[in-house]
């Protein structure tokens, strides 16, 4: 199902999608060397549910997981990119963190992700992987619009990876959001311009490039969420959840300051 939402609909959207921003980066300041996985997945239930929201993973129990997933966010480490699940594990200086979150408040779901490193150690590589993706996100998001086409998206993602070096692996992508977390239309990281499905104002599209530093191909952990990069390298995820517009797009998940 393709949701269009409508105005009183879009304006729900916009107070989840900032208070998905506004919990990711939150845990993005608090999260320290030292910091347990754990510890971040406590932090964002606690801040679900002060503002009253629902989280969309807790019971999350789709066809590729070992469901329920049974927390609150994603934290994926260095190899892992996708579906990270939380566990035991302090976090160590230098190490790739990607938080990925979706929410519902008042009926909308919102989703985004975000990739950092944690300490003082900033490897020049995991920054250009992280670099990658924003610059491949904001490429996305600046080809969609009312006239654009689904496939302008994915070209505009596909473009940026691909020339910054990245092979793209097309298991995953995008997707359609609003009364649920995942919708149609699926939103893959590469395709052709002018192609797909055409964009209409009150559309939502979570859009999330994710690159693997030196593979396309994925492992999943015995854990059965888990995806990691099949030769170890890091990996990073950039995503923000949009609204199409009568007249361009919104970026829905930017924190409130």
């Amino acid at each position: 199902m393709i949701e269009i939402l409508n105005a009183d609909e879009l304006a729900r959207a916009r107070r989840t999608g900032r208070l998905v921003a506004d919990i990711l980066h939150t845990a993005k300041a608090r999260a320290k060397v030292g910091t347990n996985l754990l510890e971040i997945d406590a932090w964002t239930r606690q801040m679900i549910e002060a503002a009253g929201a629902e989280s969309c993973y807790v019971d999350y129990a789709p066809s590729f997981g070992r469901g329920p997933f049974g927390h609150y966010i994603c934290t994926s480490v260095n190899d892992a990119v996708l579906h990270g699940l939380p566990h035991d594990h302090a976090l160590a200086d230098g190490d790739l963190v990607t938080l990925d979150l979706a929410v519902k408040l008042d009926g909308i779901a919102a989703d985004s992700a975000i990739s950092f490193i944690v300490g003082d150690t900033q490897p020049a590589d995991s920054l250009a992987l992280i670099g990658a993706t924003r610059d491949a996100l904001a490429a996305g998001i600046a080809a969609a619009g009312p006239r654009a086409r689904l496939g302008d998206i994915s070209h505009a993602v596909g473009t940026v990876l691909h020339g910054a070096g990245y092979s793209i692996n097309g298991d995953f992508g995008g997707h359609g959001i609003g009364s649920t977390m995942h919708q149609d239309p699926h939103v893959p990281n590469d395709g052709r311009r002018g192609r797909g499905y055409r964009l209409k104002p009150g559309l939502l599209l979570a859009i999330e490039p994710w690159v693997m530093a030196d593979t396309d191909e994925l492992l999943i952990d015995d854990d059965g969420w888990t995806l990691r990069s099949a030769t170890g390298c890091r990996t990073a995820h950039s995503e923000h959840t949009v609204a199409i517009t009568e007249d361009g797009v919104e970026i829905l998940t930017l924190p409130s300051t």
